[in-house]
């Protein structure tokens, strides 16, 4: 798999909910502090986005909103009106039975909420910004299909449309990571803004694809085609780390997702990723970690998290 995939499958997001709602004019909308990724299209009309500790953003048809750190945020068609509580929103919608269909002039919105299952959420939400906007009319277009599909889904249900809608909810968010690291007005540090670029996505792919293997810069700078000097350099300023501490990292992201989920020791793992010692494992994983494997592992089968220090 690509790095992206990779990461994503590591993290395993599930859709807790894919949705359409409208919202009327005059009418304002409080969503709570939340974990995870919301991720929302405007199929039609415009409202304003509102994200604790940041300027409210307009938004219009076809634009697309990423939400990744869980700030309490407001979406409204007129932000001088009291906001309704989104919970007793929802709680009045199900009681009252089927909401009804959305009117000329509602801004409607389409999208998703993802949870990371993953014990490894801030490797990916770390490298974003609290509000991801895309609204270039060529970013919109590469939405259009899988917003459209979405909103049918969910004004036209069928036999497995649930399903469906989540695919196409996680499509959506796949679409605008893939927007956002190639945003010419964003340029953010990290892997996921190096992948933009040609050499630095090459020498994460080999890392990714054989992280058992003993590289050096010296070697990824050859498999690239660069210098080992420029190379190390561009990679520190466009990761935020040097390489070795890039492939540590995502080693210890492996390591703890195995003694998490799988049954195989401590010696197996270190093994399968290159490591010939079991104390050199144990060092790498703490530093990364904070803890030992043995600990992490026994957090991890009973629901405990552990969060991997910043490389």
């Amino acid at each position: 798999m690509d790095p992206l995939s990779d990461v994503l499958s590591l993290l395993e997001p599930r859709s807790y909910a894919a949705a359409g709602f409208a919202l009327g004019p005059a009418l304002a909308i409080q969503f709570p502090r939340y974990a995870g990724i919301k991720c929302y299209a405007v199929a039609s009309g415009e409202c304003w986005l509102s994200v604790e500790g940041f300027d409210a953003v307009l938004l219009g048809a076809g634009d697309c909103i990423l939400l990744p750190r869980g700030r309490p945020f407001r979406l409204a068609t007129d932000r001088a009106v009291a906001p309704i509580d989104a919970a007793e929103l929802r709680r009045t919608c199900r009681a009252a039975g089927e909401a009804p269909p959305p009117g000329a002039d509602d801004a409607c919105l389409v999208g998703g909420y993802f949870h990371l299952t993953g014990h490894h959420a801030e490797f990916l939400l770390d490298v974003l910004p609290p509000i991801v906007h895309l609204r270039e009319a060529a970013q919109k277009a590469t939405m259009r299909w899988s917003l459209e599909r979405l909103r049918d889904e969910l004004h036209h249900p069928q036999p497995g449309g649930a399903l469906i809608a989540q695919q196409l909810a996680y499509t959506m968010l796949i679409q605008a990571l893939r927007l956002h690291l190639v945003d010419p007005g964003f340029r953010g540090v990290g892997w996921l803004f190096a992948l933009a670029d040609k050499q630095m996505n090459a020498a994460i792919s080999c890392m990714h694809a054989d992280p058992a293997h003993p590289w050096t810069v010296k070697q990824l700078a050859e498999r690239v085609g660069m210098s080992r000097s420029v190379f190390a350099l561009r990679f520190k300023e466009t990761v935020g780390s040097t390489p070795m501490e890039y492939l540590t990292r995502w080693r210890m992201l492996q390591a703890s997702r195995r003694l998490g989920a799988s049954s195989d020791s401590i010696s197996a793992i270190a093994l399968s990723l290159g490591y010939e010692s079991d104390r050199a494992f144990r060092k790498a994983f703490r530093g990364v970690m904070g803890c030992s494997p043995r600990d992490y592992g026994r957090s991890a089968r009973h629901g405990g998290l552990a969060r991997a220090r910043t490389a």
